[in-house]
Parts: C-alpha cells; structure tokens; sequence
C-alpha cells in the first residue's frame, strides 16, 4: 500500500465517523509544500449537503485523527483544508516498506487482456518522423501498464495490403516484366531472394505514386493489380512477401534502436479472409447498406452536435479501404480476447476513429465490455511550429534523427569531458544512450497530446529538464554506490530523516505509486517523465547537503546510502518505463 493510500484510508474512516461519505476523505500531496506535506479537501465538498461550514467539519476529522500516531501535525487552513504533516518515523517505515515491494508500491493491475497499437508503419515506406511519437508513447504506455501488472501487448499494425500494394507490383512489372512473377503460365517456385532491397523499394514507390497519379492507365493497373493480389494470384503473392519481408526486417533495425519491441507484427493482410464475411454480415444484419454501389455504416448519432459521415466498408468498385481492415481487425481482436484495444494514432485520426469505435458497436463485432480508446498524439513541429520537414519538404527519416542525436550527444560529451579516456568503443556505446536518451525524453517530456518544438541542441543538453540530465544522475547514483561500497560502507535499514533534504527526497520517492496510475490512467507517459526529473532534483539537492562518507553516526549514513540506493531503483525504473536505458558510466 502506498502511502498516500495508507492516510486516505486514515482520513476516510475519519469522515465516515462524522456520518460523511469516506470518498471525501482523498489525501493528496499538498499544493502548499512549505505548509504541510499532504492536504485533504473533503471538507469544502461535503459542506453544502452536511449544511455545516467546512472548516467545522475539517475540525471535526482532525478532532477523530488526533490520536493517530503517523500524524504529527494536523490543521485547518483556509477555508476548510486540511493539511498534514506525518511522522518521520512514519516516513522511514514506508521507505523500507518501498523498498521490501516488488513494483515499489503499486498494487497489481485488474484482470482483462490490452493489446496497443502504436505503430501502423506502411510497408515500402521507411519510417520517419511522424512514426517517432507513436512508438515511443506507445512503448512506454505498454511498459507502464506492464510494470503495474496488466496483461498487455504491442501490434505494429503494418500498412501492408491496400492500393499502394497493387501500384509497386504495377511499376516492378513496368521496369522488370521478365520477372517470374509476372508470368502468368510459370509454375515453378518462385526465389527466395527478393529482386529488390529496401533502398530500392523506398525509391520505387514514390515513382510508383506519382505515376498512377499521372498516368490514368497505369492507375487502373496498379487497381488491377491488387484486386488480383488480395484475391490469391501467386506471382503477385510470393512479390509481395518480398516487399513485405524487407520492409519489416529494415523497420525492426529502427525500432530496435529506439528499444521499441512489438509482440505482433500483423498488417492490414492478416484480417483479409474476415473481410468479405463481415462485410456480409453487417448488410445481413441490417447495418450496412448499399449505396450507389458502395456498402455503408450509418454511425450518426440524434444527439451527434456535428455531422458524421458514414462509415464506408466497400467502395463503390468494389474494392476495401483501411476502414474495412480497421474493422476486421477489432472483430480479430475480440476474438481473441482482448478486453482493451488502445490506439496510440495521430490526433488528426479522431474522427476515423469515432466513426470506427461506432461501427464495431453498432455492427456487434466489438462486445459492449470491450473498451475501444483512441489515444491521439500530437505531431512533432520544425522551429517554424509546422511539422517538421526536411529542405526538400520531406517527412525526415527515423534513422537520420537518431543518426544526429548520437553525433550531438557525443560532441556535448567532448565539451563536458565526460567518458574522457575510454575505451573508443565503450565511449561510442555511451553516446548513443545518451543520443537516444535526448531524443525519447525530448518527445515524452511533452503531453501526449500536445505538438512540440523539436530542438535537438536543447534535448542534447546535460543541463534542464532532458535526458542526458536525467542519465547523469542515474550514473551519478551508481558511481557513489560503488564508491561507497569499495570503502566498506553498506547500505542499512532507513531512519527517520535526519534534515529536510533527506525528508523531501523520501516524500519525492514516496509519490512514485500515484505517478504511475495517473500516466496509466491519462495515457500520459510525460507524467513519468516530469516525476523523473523531479527525482534527479531532490537527490542532487539532498547529496549536496548530506555528505555521506563524512557522516560519524553509522545508522544515518547506512539509512543514506539506503536512500541512495531507492532513489536509483526508482530512477531506472522510471527510465525504463520512458524506454531509456542507462550506461555503466559516464
């Protein structure tokens, strides 16, 4: 049990003493520090349907609380707060508690399956920026709710079936019709080596788009073309897997390097069989309808304040859009089993996906019980505060940002003469951590939802709120534990605080359980973020004024180190679930 769970309890058996309802009795950390500790605000909620003024009912429940030894100080304040301070004894015996819990206070998440989506990468597309928010929120949301105990997986969600398919097989065929594949009386098998790299397919399908743009006849090719694929021709099939297969195996290396791992990499193709039953389905069932030839879902509502569109499953020539796979992937998951499906999708989606979540509901393809969430990210912004492009009016590609943060990251370390000396490789190794660091930092410091500046010189910084800073004092950490260690001195049980530095450090650490559950709650890793900050603030703070190794009474300075050694397992803990990993040294 948390702390803060521990005195909320405390003071709602107090307000249900007075006959008020215990859910008024929520503690929270107060907004005044230099007042008190933790603040209650039942009172002013309660005051209107108890008709008593607030401050005599916060009387009344510090009156029932006075006897409560974890209390050291309780007062009314304003117009009917309650503020209150604990013991530091109190303080202590929670610390060691901290430390004895296995997910450092947080209680085990409820049952049920989630399963996130927060790739959806298209397939002959090499990743870019746009792609960087939703892996690392998503990652993160995943590791958050990991740590806490659900059951949750990551689906990459490939863009890997729709027309832009039929129009890379169309220009192949243009460029190189002696291929097998376009050999409709060949029998054989056909290579196993793909007839082109990725480099190649990320300058095919430009060429590919543009041209069906221009060129109406090679447009009703490429239509061809993947009407043929998606109904089994086996040339445009075992191509396909080609141009599948090196995509996938060139996004893997990215995301690697990001530390992104997905659980599932299905695509748009891996519910293809479920479309044309579904499809039949809804019209069977009354809610799908044609209409001048195509097939739609009316998802409007009487009480919808703006017009909603419906929802199209086929279009008019018989073809399916994304929508269609979008609603044959929740009927996939569903069955399944997943009671959650969390979409982290760029914000400007909110509207497919309203339109989505409807249709599932109203077809019955999602069951009541399964909740369907669109948690929308905002766009990543050049310094003009338009979406970052590069001179060429391009999206920049992931590897490139990446590429940059390492080279910033290790010119910022040659100023500061950190890993000075070090092995070549082990100074490259420690660059690119501290690279990656400012980068993910840099995108999760921010609200998910919020755009932000990318300014990699300010991310790169060892100074302010970034994650070079942040590894610095996670290393910073490790380095006085060793120390410390090789000079005999050992961690020891935690005392009561011996100054304010200490305290306000222990009450930092304290908090990590309710951080947690709201970044789960709000889907706000930058809940994370900020706390880690705070963390790295408080220790450097208390390690400046607490001299450890100069410390006579063995019990404080065992306690210290203690502290030390808690605020460093939460800080990479905190730093894993911003998936930032954390070098030996610096």
């Amino acid at each position: 049990m948390s702390i803060q769970t521990d005195l909320t309890s405390r003071v709602a058996g107090a307000f249900a003493a007075i006959g008020l309802e215990p859910a008024l009795g929520e503690v929270v950390p107060s907004q005044r520090p230099e007042l008190a500790q933790f603040q209650c605000n039942g009172a002013l909620a309660a005051a209107s349907a108890a008709g008593r003024s607030p401050r005599e009912i916060a009387q009344d429940v510090i009156d029932h609380l006075g006897t409560d030894p974890v209390f050291a100080e309780l007062a009314v304040a304003g117009p009917g707060f309650i503020n209150i301070t604990v013991t530091d004894d109190f303080l202590a015996g929670s610390m060691n508690a901290m430390g004895a819990s296995e997910r450092l206070g947080v209680e085990p998440g409820p049952g049920g399956r989630t399963i996130i989506d927060y790739g959806g990468p298209n397939v002959a597309k090499e990743l870019h920026v746009g792609h960087l928010r939703t892996a690392i929120i998503g990652e993160s949301m995943k590791r958050c709710l990991r740590f806490a105990g659900h059951d949750v997986i990551g689906d990459v969600h490939l863009g890997d079936w729709g027309l832009q398919m039929g129009q890379l097989i169309a220009e192949m065929e243009r460029r190189r019709p002696d291929l097998p594949y376009f050999d409709r009386a060949y029998t054989g098998p056909y290579p196993d080596e793909s007839p082109v790299t990725v480099d190649e397919l990320n300058d095919l399908y430009p060429h590919a788009a543009a041209h069906s743009e221009e060129d109406p006849e090679f447009a009703s090719a490429a239509r061809q073309a993947t009407f043929e694929l998606q109904d089994g021709h086996r040339g445009y099939r075992a191509l396909w897997e080609h141009f599948r297969a090196v995509s996938v195996a060139a996004m893997k290396e990215v995301y690697s390097d990001l530390g992104v791992q997905f659980e599932r990499w299905y695509g748009e193709s891996t519910v293809h069989h479920r479309m044309g039953p579904m499809v039949q389905a809804l019209q069977d069932r009354g809610v799908a309808t044609e209409v001048d030839g195509a097939i739609l879902v009316d998802v409007s509502l009487p009480d919808d304040n703006k017009e909603i569109p419906p929802f199209v499953v086929v279009k008019s020539d018989g073809a399916y859009l994304y929508t269609t796979t979008d609603l044959a992937t929740i009927a996939d998951r569903a069955e399944d089993g997943f009671t959650d499906c969390i979409y982290v999708v760029d914000v400007r989606q909110s509207d497919h996906f309203e339109q989505l979540f409807r249709a599932a509901r109203k077809g019955k393809i999602a069951p009541e019980s399964m909740i369907l969430e669109h948690a929308g990210n905002g766009l990543v912004n050049g310094p003009d505060g338009r979406p970052l492009k590069t001179r060429a009016g391009n999206l920049p590609l992931l590897r490139s940002l990446i590429a940059d943060a390492i080279a910033l990251a290790e010119e910022r370390m040659r100023e500061r003469n950190f890993a000075e000396g070090y092995p070549e490789a082990e100074r490259a190794a420690v660059a690119r951590l501290v690279g990656l660091a400012a980068l993910k930092y840099g995108d999760l410091q921010n609200h998910r939802t919020s755009n932000y500046i990318f300014d990699l010189e300010r991310f790169t910084s060892f100074e302010g709120k970034t994650g070079p800073y942040l590894l610095y004092g996670a290393v910073r950490m490790q380095s006085i534990l060793r120390e410390t260690a090789a000079r005999g001195m050992e961690p020891g049980p935690i005392v009561a605080p011996a100054n304010e530095h200490d305290r306000n450090l222990t009450l930092r650490l304290l908090r990590f359980p309710e951080v947690l559950g709201r970044a789960i709650e709000h889907r706000a890793p930058n809940q994370i973020a900020e706390h880690a900050y705070d963390v790295v603030a408080d220790f450097n703070r208390f390690y400046e004024a607490c001299r450890i190794v100069d410390q006579p009474d063995a019990h404080i300075r065992g306690s210290w180190l203690r502290l030390v050694e808690a605020a460093h397992r939460q800080l990479a803990t905190l730093l894993d679930l911003l998936v930032i990993a954390i070098p030996e040294r610096m």
